[in-house]
């Protein structure tokens, strides 16, 4: 409910060009207790005083020089996405016509001059019991969208961190520091955004990249651990870690996890059709899985594993060379080396 206090204090904007008809509603207005009263006699004006002082209802003169009310009234339309305050009309002019014009210019109501005083208080009053119980549920339903708006935004980042959480399950098992996954997920981001990648989609591939090897937990180890070279049948076992981490993903209607289940299944296979698990070529390999590739085999070169001493960053980077159009895209590798800058900042940031 809409309280007194709330409806005299309210703003009204009263437009006409005769003086006498403004200080006739002042006088009646403020003898009945309205206080916030913004008064202009040039039509010119309305605009800059409608934006500066935000009325809740405009009493407004049709029949004026220069700028009549009609042409107000569309400006009015033109400057508010949203409602505007309700206009009353008030006029001499009483014939059907101008009442039908007004109305469909944008007024809310109609009263002739000279008016009733009790009729005039009366739909003043209706009229900003109105606006104003429109402007409290806006604000009230503002506020609970807001509302809503954070307990989603907590609710995804809870759900980013129980993601990066499952992954680093699988990465600590041959990474101590649990860094991997952080470095050639901001690679591939950085790789993505040179390539004009949107904000959105390259916020999914940070995350998703970050589950690319998930499937390794499936993997023994005696297998994953092992300092010396895997027989044929051990690296029948790890090349499997990408169909298994695809299985885990699977079945989601998230984004996130529909281009991890991706990344995770195909972020093995080769320019040249030599990859795993099922050989694709060329761009058949998603591109998401493209830009993982390079991020992830950077990375590895030029980290300490089991069975392997860190590469020097330039080895790598002349190796990932080498591998242009073999296992990498060509234009992605030649875009990788331009940015070999950027990557290295990020691999500082995070060894």
């Amino acid at each position: 409910m809409i309280s007194d206090s709330e409806i005299f204090k309210a703003k009204i904007l009263i437009v006409d060009d005769q003086k006498e008809n403004l200080d006739l509603l002042d006088g009646i207005l403020r003898v009945h207790g309205y206080s916030s009263l913004i008064f202009t006699g040039t039509p010119h004006e309305v605009i800059s005083l409608y934006k500066r002082e935000s009325p809740d209802l405009i009493l407004l003169d049709l029949n004026m020089p220069g700028l009549d009310g009609y042409q107000i009234m569309a400006q009015l339309r033109i400057i508010e996405n949203q409602a505007h305050p309700p206009i009353l009309v008030l006029t001499g002019d009483s014939s059907s016509e101008t009442r039908k014009r007004a109305l469909q210019e944008g007024a809310k109501d109609f009263l002739s001059k000279p008016f009733d005083q009790v009729e005039l208080l009366s739909r003043i009053r209706n009229m900003l019991e109105y606006w104003l119980l429109y402007k409290q549920v806006r604000d009230q339903n503002k506020i609970l969208e807001e509302k809503v708006q954070e307990r989603t935004a907590e609710i995804q980042e809870t759900q980013l961190e129980t993601i990066q959480r499952l992954s680093l399950v699988a990465e600590y098992r041959d990474d101590d520091t649990g860094m991997h996954i952080k470095r050639m997920s901001q690679y591939a981001v950085l790789l993505g955004k040179a390539t004009g990648m949107k904000d959105e989609e390259a916020k999914l591939l940070f995350y998703a990249a970050q589950m690319h090897d998930i499937g390794k937990i499936k993997v023994p180890d005696h297998v994953l651990l092992k300092p010396g070279k895997l027989t044929p049948d051990e690296w029948e076992v790890v090349k499997f870690h990408t169909v298994l981490g695809s299985r885990i993903l699977s079945g989601s209607k998230s984004k996130l996890l529909q281009m991890a289940e991706l990344i995770a299944l195909t972020h093995h296979e080769r320019w040249d059709g030599t990859g795993y698990p099922t050989g694709l070529k060329g761009k058949d390999i998603p591109f998401v899985s493209r830009l993982c590739s390079l991020a992830d085999v950077f990375d590895a070169l030029t980290s300490k594993r089991p069975y392997k001493e860190p590469w020097p960053v330039e080895k790598a980077a002349d190796e990932i060379k080498r591998l242009k159009g073999v296992n990498f895209d060509p234009e992605l590798t030649d875009l990788f080396l331009e940015i070999f800058d950027k990557i290295l900042e990020a691999k500082n940031k995070y060894s």
